[in-house]
């Protein structure tokens, strides 16, 4: 179900990104707090072709130390494992689909305690992972927060198999409904009336970066996080980093003027981390029709993600502390 990444750290102790998060497959399920594994599907013609950015994501790892500064925090106390790239088909994407919706269906009942990061790809990895997860736990209600600048919620029967139809997908299935997802990012003229009126009838909250930015950043997250856990029984976060400014993202060729600054993806981030109900999360990259990715864009996407990660460590934090200010003492 698995292979290795094609790019491997030698195994060893230190403070070093490539150096603390460990590269094995089947790790035991207490000793994870993050799984992290790869889908290298890409939206390319070519279906030879892979998706750059799982590989260009942990060769840059070694650019990154484990110590946040701003947050005071050292992430190397998250038990973290990446456990390689989902084994897909080449020159079959429908198999390939079904591989990664295989691959995290068995994550999410293998590492249930665990948090999941699905690196990609193009966004249709996203619908995958969630039919994954919604066959791991029928009977849950899933929310999803989705990092776009775009609604990506064309009729796929119109476009066949495309990156921009996993939200369609996802309520045409009865994955997810409408009125659990929020769609943070949007702006400008990049969504059609029809896709527009669409996520209106089907009930997705739909927030611009106007009126986020009007309302406050982190009282925007805030507040769709405390809905969303009143809501669902767990939240899925996907970040598709053409919601960046083309500024902060040039090679990423939906990205658009006028969307997030790389400030204000990090600050997001860190939000939801923050909030446990969220287990899973993906980071959505979709490739340059030509040339390799730029270094620039891919160190954004890798803090982006240790932002996350400084999220959870923050939570775990705080709740120790609060334990402790009960009186109950500091867990083992």
């Amino acid at each position: 179900m698995f292979i290795q990444p094609e790019w491997q750290w030698k195994q060893e102790n230190g403070s070093g990104m490539h150096q603390w998060i460990k590269q094995k497959q089947n790790p035991h399920a207490n000793d994870v707090d993050i799984i992290v594994y790869g889908a290298l599907l890409s939206y390319a013609s070519d279906p030879m072709k892979k998706a750059q950015y799982p590989t260009a994501f942990r060769k840059a790892w070694s650019s990154f130390q484990s110590y946040n500064l701003d947050e005071q925090v050292d992430l190397r106390s998250l038990a973290i494992v990446d456990i390689g790239d989902v084994a897909i088909d080449s020159t079959n994407r429908m198999l390939s689909e079904s591989a990664i919706e295989a691959a995290a269906e068995n994550l999410s009942i293998a590492y249930q305690k665990s948090f999941t990061c699905l690196i990609g790809g193009d966004h249709a990895i996203t619908a995958c992972s969630l039919r994954g997860i919604k066959n791991a736990f029928p009977n849950e209600r899933i929310g999803i927060i989705q990092l776009d600048t775009h609604l990506d919620a064309r009729n796929q029967e119109d476009i066949g198999l495309a990156m921009n139809s996993p939200i369609h997908q996802l309520i045409a299935s009865g994955v997810v409904e409408g009125k659990h997802m929020y769609n943070v990012g949007l702006h400008g003229f990049f969504n059609s009336p029809e896709m527009i009126y669409y996520a209106r009838e089907q009930g997705i909250h739909m927030i611009t970066l106007k009126q986020m930015r009007r309302d406050g950043i982190q009282l925007t997250i805030r507040e769709m996080l405390r809905q969303l856990m009143y809501e669902v029984d767990r939240i899925y976060v996907s970040v598709d980093l053409d919601a960046l400014d083309i500024t902060f993202a040039p090679d990423v060729p939906a990205a658009t003027p006028g969307g997030l600054t790389a400030y204000e993806l990090f600050d997001i981030l860190k939000l939801i981390g923050e909030n446990e109900g969220v287990r899973h999360i993906d980071f959505i990259y979709p490739d340059p029709k030509q040339n390799e990715l730029r270094l620039e864009t891919v160190k954004t996407g890798v803090t982006a993600f240790l932002q996350w990660l400084t999220g959870i460590q923050l939570d775990h934090r705080n709740r120790i502390s609060r334990k402790e200010k009960a009186g109950y003492g500091a867990t083992p």
